[in-house]
């Protein structure tokens, strides 16, 4: 072999080795995360024409992922460049962070829209608290909370994500996680010296530094909270509540959504959500657990949105499986739901439950 033969064989293993690795990038990438480091690639003045064409939601979403960035390896710069279609190569990385994304914004939007997005992404202090808090352990949390009277704890527990949420409320004793939730759902507008007040506790007690209060419909965050208990939390509370308040549990059922409500999805939606997981790395894996001991009504509003032989090997997956935890297939089950969810988020598909009035009977 010439030395030109070893060269070029040589040059071949290294296209190959990063060609792989630009691969392993972006299956570790989501899309907003994709969005943002293409932003910042293109630089100031090409992405602000960008920016503008956005829903505010959209610039939102892609703001929150560039200011979570940090530093950006060249190599990942370039695997979503080449993503986007763009053949062009940075031989430095880029760095995604607050003041770049502000800089940004402002060159594209309003300076109130700017004010409030970046408002929301560094909270009053320079850093949202409520990632603080969302990332502390949730004993800790429910031990420090159950301590607090009822309507102080709704008011915290209002600006936390639902799932953190849903972890420390089924740590409560029953009857105080009751009271919690019922005053979540009827909580309003706070006292802003009693918010201080708050504000000061919590800053001594638990974080440096505490966010604003966020306005949200409390029966849907409520929903949400529920949807990511198990189903023993769930069962229990929902039964308390309803004990103390049946309309209020009425509407928050309403909201909520799992995995026996997919029923609900008509068969254009469910061939969307069908595909959605297909298109998932993990989708055919999850959607196989998920499956497992399911009411036959569900399993088949799956399996009439795929090829008859698809659905006689995914019935063979399924059975495959045999005994697995139950925790395993809630889990599963929630990732399906998650992209039900995503979807909707996306107008893809409705997940508005049909309303009993509507129902027939013979």
């Amino acid at each position: 072999m010439t030395e030109n033969q070893m060269t070029e064989q040589l040059a071949e293993a290294n296209s190959a080795d990063r060609a792989r690795a630009k691969a392993d990038i972006l299956g570790n990438l989501n899309g907003k995360q994709k969005a943002a480091i293409l932003m910042l690639a293109i630089g100031r003045e090409k992405s602000a024409p960008l920016f503008k064409s956005l829903h505010e939601d959209e610039v939102r979403d892609i703001s929150a992922a560039m200011s979570e960035l940090g530093p950006v390896k060249a190599l990942t710069v370039e695997a979503v460049c080449e993503e986007f279609n763009r053949n062009f190569e940075i031989s430095d990385g880029i760095i995604g962070n607050y003041e770049t994304t502000e800089e940004i914004l402002r060159k594209a939007l309003p300076a109130d829209v700017v004010e409030r997005l970046m408002e929301d992404l560094r909270g009053p202090s320079g850093r949202s608290v409520w990632d603080k808090m969302s990332n502390m352990p949730e004993v800790t949390l429910s031990n420090y909370l159950r301590n607090e009277q009822p309507q102080i704890v709704a008011v915290i527990l209002n600006n936390l994500p639902p799932v953190h949420v849903a972890k420390i409320i089924s740590l409560f004793p029953q009857d105080f996680a009751v009271d919690v939730i019922y005053r979540m759902l009827h909580v309003t507008s706070v006292n802003k010296d009693v918010l201080d007040c708050l504000e000061t506790t919590l800053r001594k007690e638990l974080v440096s530094t505490f966010g604003r209060s966020s306005k949200r419909d409390s029966y849907a965050f409520v929903a949400e909270i529920y949807n990511n208990f198990d189903r023993k939390t769930e069962s229990v509370l929902t039964e308390k509540l309803g004990e103390r308040d049946q309309d209020d549990m009425e509407k928050v059922n309403k909201l909520k959504f799992t995995f026996d409500d997919i029923k609900r999805l008509t068969h254009p939606d469910m061939m969307r959500v069908v595909n959605a997981v297909n298109k998932d790395p993990e989708g055919r894996t999850k959607l196989a657990l998920a499956l497992k001991g399911v009411k036959p009504e569900i399993r088949d509003l799956f399996l009439a949105c795929m090829a008859k032989r698809a659905g006689a090997m995914l019935l063979e997956e399924v059975a495959n499986l045999g005994p697995v935890r139950m925790k395993d297939v809630e889990a599963a089950q929630f990732f399906i739901i998650n992209i039900i969810k995503d979807l909707a988020s996306e107008g893809e598909v409705d997940l508005a439950p049909g309303s009993s009035d509507d129902e027939l009977v013979d």
